[in-house]
């Protein structure tokens, strides 16, 4: 029998409350073993969404037809309707529909597929097969570039933050260290970080460019975030803007502050997350360095493609309106993650997998093997939750761990088939070749693009730095 603690401290945690606070609402809340804590209206013993246990009310609740989470009053629906946090808000101006989507025929998007788990050992030892075939040739053993900035120095020394905020700490260290490396860090530049959570990435960029003048920063984050650190920045230099938006909706070159500067835009982000990545290069190098001119509501990716790679160098010092116009994206530095959440739709290698004799289907299974390389055992699964578990990091993040995990517990029938190193192995090759096909995209629209290391597996099993600047050949002179 399982050792128990002492008798009046185990009824003293399990013991409900007696009654309720004065002056609280009378429900009891089952899940909590508690009563309700919100206040009721003057005279009555329960909070409004619980007023229908009043026992003189004849008024009936009804769940919200916009969001079934709460309930209201059924003579008042109309009027709660209109004031209703879940409804529809009006769209900013820099919200176009599915600008960054990508794929728009819908006959080549696969229709659902057998899970993977229920995959014969012969079509699994299939796919394995050709999974190895196209990656062979590729580069595979990525260069570390684990480095470090100055502007992080004194928050790694400090030991008031404990081991999850220092690994996030040398995350972000390394990114700048590596932005600095690619000259990106610098005077006159707009640095959009894509999913932003609370913005701690601008805010160490902001700290490393403490004396630099006309900085400003572009927060996208489709949730609603709390805790967030924009508010500590109070330099006139450096302005920060949030845009609240999916970034598969974000024009950038609708964003008023980016319309009225026209400065260089350097893309950023810390474990942006599957899809999101996709969508993210897609808005940077299509939507807003080709496509958006102020003018077109939809994104026309194969005019535009040409235009980047053969127009830019052409483009004449005296043709102000045209350089202005587009302004080419300085550089991109996204920390990868979460290769498990990609999605044929949106995801900008289509043509590579093609040119090796792949589809959608390959990608479906390749994207869900790609889960293998964290969460091929128990003890890596462990790891991962550790890694990417901090106060600094937004409930998506976390959500990403957990969908992580029960993605590789999905296949959990083929742990006898193959050992744990030749899964984390196989899952290793699935994110080397997503993300090539991602290198390759860049390459295509005229960027030198890389893959490397930027921290140890040790502090975030997800370690690998996505970096890419213009070519020199594209890249206009500026204008006097």
């Amino acid at each position: 029998m399982a050792a128990q603690g002492p008798p009046g401290a185990a009824m003293a945690m399990a013991a409900p409350e007696p009654e309720p606070q004065p002056g609280r609402c009378a429900h009891f809340v089952l899940r909590k073993k508690r009563f309700c804590r919100m206040i009721p209206a003057p005279g009555r013993r329960f909070c409004g969404e619980h007023g229908h246990e009043e026992e003189q009310n004849d008024r009936k609740r009804i769940p919200c037809p916009l969001d079934p989470k709460h309930t209201v009053y059924e003579d008042q629906l109309q009027k709660h309707l209109k004031k209703c946090n879940s409804r529809e808000k009006p769209k900013p101006v820099y919200f176009v529909q599915d600008i960054n989507a990508g794929l728009k025929d819908v006959s080549e998007i696969p229709e659902k597929q057998v899970p993977l788990s229920s995959l014969s050992i012969e079509e699994l030892q299939n796919l394995i097969t050709r999974l190895k075939k196209a990656s062979n040739g590729l580069e595979l053993h990525l260069k570390e570039q684990i480095l470090s900035h100055q502007a992080l120095q004194e928050a790694l020394s400090d030991p008031k933050n404990g081991e999850s905020a220092f690994k996030h700490l040398k995350q972000q260290a390394s990114i700048l260290g590596n932005m600095e490396r690619l000259h990106l860090l610098g005077p006159g530049r707009c640095f959009v970080e894509f999913g932003a959570g609370r913005g701690k990435l601008s805010h160490w960029v902001d700290i490393a460019l403490e004396n630099v003048e006309s900085v400003q920063f572009l927060l996208v984050e489709r949730a609603t975030t709390r805790f967030k650190v924009d508010g500590k920045h109070k330099r006139r230099d450096s302005i920060f803007e949030r845009l609240q938006v999916d970034i598969q909706h974000l024009c950038l070159n609708k964003v008023p502050i980016l319309e009225k500067k026209k400065l260089p835009v350097v893309g950023i982000g810390k474990h942006l997350c599957g899809a999101a990545t996709d969508l993210a290069l897609r808005c940077l190098v299509e939507s807003y360095t080709t496509c958006c001119d102020g003018k077109d509501e939809e994104p026309a990716p194969k005019r535009c493609r040409a235009a980047q790679t053969e127009v830019a160098p052409h483009k004449s010092a005296g043709n102000e309106s045209t350089t202005e116009d587009h302004k080419p994206v300085a550089g991109i530095v996204i920390a990868l993650c979460c290769h498990h959440k990609c999605d044929w739709t949106h995801y900008v290698g289509r043509e590579f997998f093609k040119s090796v004799g792949l589809g959608p289907v390959e990608f479906h299974y390749f994207q869900r093997m790609s889960s293998w390389a964290t969460c091929g055992m128990q003890e890596t699964t462990g790891k991962a939750s550790t890694s990417e578990d901090s106060e600094d990091q937004t409930n998506d993040t976390e959500e990403h761990e957990h969908t992580l995990s029960s993605t590789a517990s999905g296949s959990d029938t083929l742990q006898g088939t193959l050992s744990v190193e030749e899964r984390k192995e196989l899952g290793c090759l699935c994110k080397r070749l997503i993300d090539h096909g991602r290198i390759e995209y860049l390459q295509q629209q005229g960027y030198k693009a890389a893959l490397q290391y930027y921290t140890e597996a040790a502090v975030s099993l997800e370690n690998v730095l996505l970096t890419a600047v213009p070519n020199p050949s594209v890249i206009p002179e500026p204008t006097i």
